[in-house]
C-alpha cells in the first residue's frame, strides 16, 4: 500500500490523517508543504480527481494574510507559488486522491 500524505505538521486535520494510518499500521510517506510544494505535474494529477476550486483553503491564515479574498487570481498559479494556500491534508493512494480528513473513503481503500 503506497499512501502519501501532503500537509503541514501544524495542521490538525493532517495530524488526524497521520494518526488514522498509524493506528492501522499502514505505512505512508509524509510531505511537508513548508519544505516542498506541489509540482505542476502533481497538481495536474490531483486536479483529475479534485476540482481546483476545492484545493485552495479560503479559510486558512495564508489566504487571509495575503488578502486574496479581495483579489482576482489564477488559483493554479497561486497554489504552485504558495503551497501554504493548499487545503490539507491531501492523501494520495495510487490514482485516488482526497482533500481534508476523509476516514470513510480511506477505509474503503484499505479493503
Amino acid at each position: 500500500m503506497n499512501i502519501q500524505i501532503i500537509g503541514t505538521k501544524s495542521c490538525n486535520e493532517t495530524r488526524k490523517a497521520e494518526r488514522f494510518f498509524k493506528e492501522r499500521r499502514i505505512q505512508y510517506h509524509f510531505r511537508d508543504l513548508n519544505e516542498k510544494g506541489l509540482t505542476k505535474g502533481e497538481l495536474e494529477n490531483i486536479k483529475t480527481k479534485i476540482p481546483i476550486e476545492d484545493l485552495i483553503n479560503r479559510e486558512g491564515k495564508q489566504f487571509k494574510k495575503r488578502n486574496l479574498q479581495f483579489m482576482i487570481f489564477d488559483i493554479e498559479e497561486e497554489l504552485l507559488n504558495d503551497p501554504l494556500l493548499i487545503k490539507t491534508p491531501i492523501v494520495r493512494y495510487g490514482k485516488e486522491v482526497t482533500v481534508g480528513y476523509q476516514p470513510e473513503i480511506w477505509k474503503k481503500w484499505l479493503n
